[in-house]
Order: C-alpha cells, then sequence, then structure tokens
C-alpha cells in the first residue's frame, strides 16, 4: 500500500511541490511548502483517528493533506482540481489501487471554499486542518506596511489550536489574535467562507465545529 512516507519520497512530487510554493511567494501569497504540507498531513491523519476511524483512511487524509496543494505548480487558479489531476498521475503511477486513488483525489479536488465540499471522511479531515492553519509563520512579506488583509490576518494570529474531542463530538478551532494588527472582524471578512466549509466538513464527520476566538465563542 502507498504510504505517505512514499510519497515523500517521490523526486517528482517533491520538485512539484517546492516550484508550487515557490511561484506563490513570487505572488506574494503565504508560505505552502513543507511546513504547512506537514502540518495538514498530520492534522486530517489525527483528525480521523481522534473520531474512531480506520488507520488506512488516516493515511489517505495524511497523503491528501501532503498533496492537497500540489496544482499550485501549475496555476493558483483553480488549483485543488489541477492538483487532483496531477495526484491522479503521480499515485497510480505509484500503484495506489482505484478505490483509494479516487478518495484521495476527491479530497484534494474539494478542499478549496470556492467550491469544495466534504464528499467523503478523507475530504472532510482535509478541509478542517488546512483552513485551521492560520499562523504568523506563514507570511513571507517582510515589510508590514505593504501587508495585505491575508498578511495581517494570518500575522496577527499568535496561537491556534485543533481540538477533537470524540466523545462530545466536536471538533474545535481556538485563535489568540493580536487585535492591534488584526481586528476580529477583519479574520471574519476573508475567512467566513473557510468557517462556513470546515463547518460542514465537522458535520459530515457527525461532529459540530467551534471557532473561540480571545476565548470568546463565535460559532
Amino acid at each position: 500500500m502507498v504510504t505517505l512516507e512514499d510519497v515523500k519520497r517521490n523526486s517528482f512530487i517533491d520538485s512539484f511541490i517546492r516550484k508550487g510554493n515557490e511561484y506563490l511567494g513570487v505572488l506574494g501569497f503565504t508560505e505552502h511548502g513543507y511546513r504547512h504540507l506537514n502540518l495538514v498531513a498530520s492534522t486530517a491523519r489525527q483528525i480521523l483517528t481522534q473520531l474512531g476511524y480506520s488507520q488506512r483512511e488516516a493515511e489517505l487524509a495524511a497523503i491528501a493533506g501532503y498533496l492537497h496543494d500540489i496544482g499550485n505548480a501549475i496555476s493558483r487558479n483553480d488549483h485543488g482540481i489541477s492538483g487532483a489531476l496531477l495526484a491522479f498521475y503521480f499515485l497510480s503511477g505509484m500503484g495506489m489501487p482505484a478505490e483509494e486513488l479516487v478518495t484521495v483525489i476527491s479530497a484534494i479536488a474539494n478542499h478549496e471554499e470556492q467550491y469544495g465540499q466534504p464528499v467523503n471522511s478523507v475530504a472532510a479531515a482535509l478541509i478542517v486542518a488546512d483552513k485551521s492553519d492560520v499562523h504568523r509563520s506563514r507570511v513571507r512579506n517582510p515589510d508590514f506596511a505593504t501587508f495585505d488583509i491575508h498578511d495581517r490576518v494570518n500575522y496577527a494570529v499568535e496561537h491556534a489550536f485543533l481540538t477533537v474531542n470524540s466523545g462530545k463530538r466536536t471538533i474545535t478551532m481556538e485563535l489568540v489574535i493580536d487585535i492591534n494588527i488584526c481586528p476580529v472582524m477583519e479574520y471574519f471578512e476573508i475567512f467566513l467562507t473557510r468557517m462556513a466549509l470546515c463547518r460542514r466538513a465537522a458535520n459530515f464527520l457527525n461532529c459540530d465545529f467551534e471557532l473561540i476566538i480571545n476565548g470568546s465563542r463565535l460559532l
């Protein structure tokens, strides 16, 4: 069976990941490299594991998490769909069975809020894991004076935690935001659709989604 470690050792995949992150840097986007991909892979795996899904499903979620942004090597626009096609090419070449392959590529194709939907458990875990990675360490613009709203929101987040309570069936995203850099309303201005997608994803996993910012529950 194809594992996350197999995927990480694939030199072609690695080239697409590095180049995709490089191209996004040229365009002024936040970090989408190894830090983000490894965190999303780990978080997606953790979500399904803690909710009692099978070890293999959790492994597929980790693989989808590691590959979900690979389409950025082609274009930022519709990168979920192009990434799914790339993942199909790479994973089929590595011998992944069709049933697993379809699960992974559908998750990748559905991780963006513009058109994504939690079509399966792997997709749901990927959505929550990806959208919960908001943190100042992702900002690559060194000039605070030229920050756009995405830079400000990410830079304002000092701590981000995601917890899964299998007993209460809750998935909680907790943020600590410096409101001198970014008011809470500004966070919602650009991330409301992402939070709505997270809620749908959590509901697919038979969980409630909770958002806590600076100690106040907002969702």
